[in-house]
């Protein structure tokens, strides 16, 4: 019998191990956590807590603003800017559509996927663009009418390891 315990042990820890290794899910949508999203308002309210009757703690201004949703709960999801500020926002107010923050000033927009193409243009620290598709290293990004491709690591709102097509 002894063996046979041991063998069900054995298993159960390589389930557990499967388990927490594989990525989270939310408990509402059941998407992966974190993951990133943007801000569909002009103005949203970051709550407390999980619900209207939590006190405002501050406002995001900016549309299309890139946000990490880190947990669900109902209609509200826990968010966080490239600041790691954040709270609680009703989902109404986010979007799916996906843009990026620019986090290196001057950040040069090629026109492929390669530092020895053209640069289209230069955007400059803080501007938001909308993301494209994602390669291993380069990202297409459209902004102010320029669209080309930037180094991912440039940018705040996609995953380092996240492929878009």
């Amino acid at each position: 019998m002894k063996p046979i315990a041991t063998l069900l042990r054995a298993g159960l820890l390589a389930l557990v191990a499967t388990t927490a290794s594989a990525s989270e899910r939310g408990a509402v949508t059941n998407l992966p956590l974190p993951r990133f999203v943007s801000l569909k308002a002009s103005e949203g309210n970051v709550r407390r807590g999980p619900s209207l009757t939590h006190r405002i703690d501050w406002v995001f201004k900016r549309r299309d603003m890139p946000l990490e949703i880190t947990a669900e709960h109902g209609h509200w999801r826990r968010v966080r800017d490239r600041d790691g500020v954040g709270g609680w926002v009703h989902y109404s107010l986010l979007s799916g559509t996906r843009y990026v923050l620019i986090e290196q000033d001057m950040l040069a927009l090629y026109q492929r996927a390669d530092p020895a193409t053209p640069v289209v243009a230069r955007l400059e620290l803080g501007v938001i663009a909308r993301l494209g598709k994602c390669g291993p290293e380069w990202c297409r990004l459209s902004s102010s009418g320029y669209k080309g491709w930037a180094p991912k690591q440039s940018l705040w709102g996609v995953q380092p390891e996240e492929l878009r097509d």
